[in-house]
């Protein structure tokens, strides 16, 4: 076929022009009848569906976690998210794994909190209490130890350079608020979220 770059120009106009017309004019008529006798099928799945966000990375990822008697049973991308559309990453889709296994709880999810003491070589598990207490204190001993009341020119400050802080991707809005007032409160300087590293 011996065809000029004249024609192939009018030709590609052509075939352009045709797509637009199709999608501003729609389909065919026997085909948007055909598609209206669809019936409207609710797909959703009927064992107590609730929305969360994707704990792992900063995206905010939205999915849909099917639970039945507390047990997940299905867990797969919102489609309705703005920010992934139903999709989901390799770590996102293995969310179901962060609590069950096979519907048994996962046997490598840690549920207590473990520690391991100054030049210890094992971990060694620990009640809750105990752990919220130790942080705690270790928490205002720092800030005590390191306080900034005023400045080199003598302007109250009220501030702690030694600690930091990083909210995970997993906090929504009021919870980044309540986390800041509060470390604000604490007189902490180096605020920063893991959407913004």
């Amino acid at each position: 076929m011996d065809i000029s770059r004249r024609d192939f120009l009018k030709l590609s106009g052509v075939g352009a022009g045709g797509v637009v017309l199709y999608g501003v004019l729609g389909k065919p008529t026997s085909l948007t009848a055909a598609a209206s006798t669809t019936p409207n099928i609710d797909l959703h799945k009927k064992i107590g569906e609730t929305t969360t966000i994707c704990p792992y990375d900063a995206s905010g990822c939205g999915f849909l976690v099917g639970a039945d008697n507390g047990n997940i049973v299905n867990v797969e991308g919102d489609p309705e998210h703005p920010i992934n559309r139903g999709g989901a990453c390799a770590k996102g889709a293995s969310l179901a794994q962060l609590r069950t296994v096979d519907g048994k709880l996962n046997p490598r999810r840690l549920i207590k909190p473990k520690y391991r003491a100054p030049y210890a070589s094992n971990w060694q598990e620990v009640e809750w209490d105990w752990a919220i207490d130790q942080i705690a204190s270790k928490i205002k001993a720092t800030r005590d130890a390191h306080w900034t009341a005023t400045d080199e020119q003598n302007y109250t400050v009220n501030r702690t350079d030694a600690i930091a802080s990083v909210g995970g991707a997993a906090l929504d809005n009021e919870e980044c608020y309540l986390l800041v007032k509060m470390l604000r409160t604490m007189g902490l300087v180096y605020v920063e979220h893991q959407a913004r590293i």
